[in-house]
């Protein structure tokens, strides 16, 4: 699943154009979202935006990788993510 700030109409499209017919898409447009999982940014320049964040979840509901990425720029450590599923 993929959850994104973006319209869902966008977030979708976005799923189809890069192929990822496999993902699941989900927008945090009008939701308390960010809020509720604690990644909105407060501060500085990108004060209510979220941070990026991975969390990977096995087939009961258990959490085997969480990573919340300091730096919006800064892309989120993929190899450990699918690690975590291996």
């Amino acid at each position: 699943m993929c959850v994104s700030a973006d319209l869902p109409f966008a977030a979708a499209r976005f799923g189809g154009a890069e192929g990822l017919d496999q993902v699941v898409t989900g927008s945090t447009f009008r939701s308390s979202f960010g809020d509720d999982y604690g990644v909105v940014l407060v501060d500085g320049p990108t004060a209510g935006l979220m941070f990026r964040a991975v969390v990977v979840l096995d087939t009961d509901g258990t959490v085997l990788y969480t990573e919340q990425v300091p730096e919006i720029r800064q892309e989120p450590d993929y190899d450990a993510a699918i690690a975590a599923l291996v």
